[in-house]
């Protein structure tokens, strides 16, 4: 009883699943009927089996085929593996006696190949940077392809490549003795390009309009420089491009424009002034008073001078000068002693003093200042330059390069003001000295007259 209801179950799930897709109920079923349902099932379902097996043996057998076919395939190519390994072997031999063989016959050639390839690789750079490029440019690429293609694919220069390189050698160094005149595009002050005349001189310089060039090989182009040279070297410049013959002076660098970067790019007397900073303007401020009072004290004593020595020809004193001032006491005081008219020309002659010495001592001051104020702006300048190491360290000299001017500018200031007023304050002073001599000896002169008369 168990095993048919068991039955009846399977019977039922199976019929449920014959008949999942209709969406009608089905009307029950009675057991005859659900059996011969089942008979039908089994018989196509061992219809369906048989079918799949028969497609399997027919695909087994096509898969032994296959593998036969692949199998005979891998065998062939093993044999044509092996055919082409003693292939390249005999390649290999070959190869290693061929280059035996052309090894044997260049000889020296080789040599001669390799030193063609040196000279291509040199003159290529060289040709790059030569100021001979601003004319004629594009010549570095064929030496460079040149030096590439012997080194990168050992293929030999042909004679034609040879004949090239000796003549755009021998064509540099003749350039380089020549004065020569083209016109190019060139890069003027403010960005912008005009066509002008150029006149390049050998391989050193390129000038135009009085104006040196820069030549940039990376871009292949003409610029002024930002900072051309001082004037004794512009104005040769300017000479050798109006020229049309002769022998014109003209500065020349030969080291092709390094020289003359470096001598742009040195500060003038402005800049170097404007290094020294503020207490480089306080020393040239005190030496401007310096030469304004020595500049005053010298034509002052010229003029007094000149007219003492017109005193000095004439008796009759005058008012207009000290020795003229200094004589008149002796006619103001006729009847007084020698000694008392002794006393009275020294007192004419410490009134005129201060007139004839004034501001000398000033100057002289600033002869001594200006060293000290010098003094004081290296000392600053070391500070900062010490401040800077400190802040950044020692591994940018640019950092310390600021304190260090202005220790060094601020001395030079100094000196140039100290010096120079050390021999104007001596120059003056002497003459002043030389002035005041000759009142004393007119004075003693007056009085040893009077003691004459009063014995």
């Amino acid at each position: 009883m168990k095993l048919f209801t068991q039955m009846t179950k399977m019977a039922v799930f199976a019929a449920s699943l014959t008949f999942a897709g209709t969406s009608v109920a089905a009307e029950p079923m009675d057991l005859d009927a659900l059996l011969k349902t089942l008979e039908q099932g089994q018989s196509a379902q061992d219809a369906q089996n048989k079918v799949r097996e028969d497609a399997f043996v027919q695909r087994q057998s096509e898969q032994v085929q296959m593998l036969k076919d692949t199998q005979a395939k891998r065998n062939q190519m093993l044999v044509e593996s092996e055919r082409l390994e003693t292939q390249f072997e005999e390649n290999e031999i070959k190869l290693a006696n061929l280059s035996d063989t052309l090894a044997n016959r260049m000889g020296t050639l080789k040599e001669l190949f390799g030193v063609l390839q040196q000279v291509a690789g040199d003159s290529s750079n060289k040709f790059a940077t030569s100021v001979v490029s601003a004319e004629l440019p594009n010549r570095s690429v064929f030496m460079d392809d040149l030096a590439q293609k012997m080194g990168s694919t050992s293929k030999l220069a042909s004679i034609e490549d040879i004949e090239k390189v000796w003549f755009e050698l021998q064509r540099e160094m003749t350039e380089q003795g020549k004065v020569s005149r083209f016109n190019t595009s060139v890069i003027v002050a403010g960005g912008n390009k005009a066509q002008q005349e150029v006149v390049r001189v050998g391989a050193f310089n390129l000038v135009s309009n009085g104006k040196y060039l820069e030549f940039n090989p990376r871009t292949n182009t003409l610029s002024e420089l930002t900072r051309q040279p001082v004037t004794r070297y512009s104005d040769t410049a300017e000479q050798l491009q109006s020229a049309t013959s002769g022998v014109v002076p003209f500065a020349l660098d030969p080291t092709g424009g390094s020289i003359l970067g470096l001598l742009v790019q040195a500060p003038d007397t402005s800049e170097r002034v404007t290094q020294g900073g503020t207490v480089g303007y306080v020393i040239l401020g005190v030496g401007v008073v310096a030469l304004i009072i020595a500049l005053e004290r010298f034509f002052s004593l010229l003029f007094i001078g000149a007219k003492m020595r017109r005193q000095l020809k004439t008796d009759v004193p005058s008012n207009d000068n000290p020795l003229g001032r200094v004589m008149k006491v002796k006619d103001d005081f006729p009847t007084v002693a020698y000694d008392t008219l002794e006393l009275k020309l020294s007192e004419a002659i410490l009134r005129e003093m201060p007139k004839i010495t004034r501001n000398l001592t000033l100057i002289k001051i600033i002869s001594v200042v200006a060293p000290l104020l010098g003094l004081l702006g290296t000392v600053t300048g070391m500070i900062n330059t010490f401040q800077a190491i400190t802040l950044f360290g020692t591994g940018d000299p640019k950092l310390m390069a600021g304190g260090i001017s202005q220790a060094l500018v601020t001395t030079v200031l100094g000196l140039v003001v100290a010096i120079p007023t050390v021999f104007l304050y001596t120059l003056l002073n002497t003459r002043a000295k030389n002035l005041l001599l000759i009142l004393q000896e007119q004075s003693a002169g007056i009085i040893a007259e009077r003691s004459e008369k009063g014995a």
